[in-house]
């Protein structure tokens, strides 16, 4: 603020500001927990009992101790999210193997252009596009 310069809540106009860091895709660092226990941390130094208009110190570290326990429920949640990421992958990769083999035999058994080859998710051999022969150009 400049000394003699109404800032924009004292004129009684707010207006919207680009949000920390430019174009980021939250309005917060992503340090922010690291910079509010900084900030903690010198106010205390300054002077614990301080209130900024209603603002003390206790508000800012009961914040900070919410957004820590949140981040550990949120590490916590990922590595669990991976945990059943991966057994789905394992389960799907697993029943793939049981359709290829399920095709596979209704193959060798009915053939490669029977109705229950169809039926299994195969393409019978007389409904596949024919291979295109490339030309050779001939050399002058």
């Amino acid at each position: 603020m400049f000394p003699g310069r109404a800032s924009m809540l004292d004129s009684g106009h707010v207006t919207e500001l680009e949000p920390y860091g430019g174009n980021m895709s939250k309005p917060y660092p992503a340090n922010v927990l690291i910079k509010l226990r900084e900030a903690v941390a010198t106010w205390n130094t300054i002077d614990p009992r301080l209130k900024i208009g209603p603002l003390m110190v206790t508000e800012l570290d009961n914040t900070l101790k919410r957004g820590e326990a949140l981040k550990q429920e949120i590490l916590s949640l990922e590595a669990r999210l991976t945990d059943l990421r991966n057994q789905r992958d394992d389960v799907y990769r697993q029943s793939w193997n049981y359709i290829v083999r399920m095709r596979a035999g209704i193959k060798g058994i009915y053939g490669d252009d029977a109705s229950e080859y169809e039926m299994a998710g195969g393409t019978r051999r007389s409904e596949r596009k024919p291979r295109s022969r490339r030309v050779k150009a001939e050399s002058a």
